[in-house]
């Protein structure tokens, strides 16, 4: 089993489109699909984001960082959730995101996440945080 991050991904257009359906149809759109994951046995975490107009950028371009006000760069590099899945496979995810109920206009990116064990293993630091996910149940 491989971890896969379903990112999704807007427009302005999109994001409209989103704000004139009714909170409780979105809900319950999410909602079944959640629950097809769950049933599944695939999904490990899944959250929104708020609204990008409430973000907080830290800019790396200078020493120290320049913390400012509002969404990063341009509506389509911003990202309003995500799903965490683990699937035996990239096809595997890549269907699942094409399950995924979404706004006409809105992209799902997919990406596979690397698991601990794909790391140095004799590393300290990847001791140390192998040794924190078995404290914690991680592992």
């Amino acid at each position: 089993m491989a971890k896969y991050m379903l990112i999704m991904r807007g427009t302005d257009e999109s994001f409209a489109a989103m704000t004139e359906t009714p909170f409780e149809e979105m809900l319950e759109t999410m909602g079944r699909f959640n629950e097809e994951l769950i049933r599944a046995g695939v999904l490990v975490a899944a959250e929104g984001l708020e609204d990008p107009a409430q973000s907080v950028v830290v800019d790396y371009s200078a020493d120290p960082p320049v913390v400012t006000d509002g969404p990063y760069g341009e509506t389509k590099e911003l990202f309003g959730g995500f799903y965490l899945i683990d699937v035996a496979s990239k096809e595997e995810a890549v269907e699942w995101a094409r399950r995924m109920p979404a706004v006409s206009g809105s992209k799902c990116e997919v990406r596979r996440v690397p698991g601990i064990d794909e790391f140095p293993q004799d590393n300290e630091w990847i001791i140390r945080e192998r040794a924190w996910r078995e404290r914690t149940g991680q592992l």
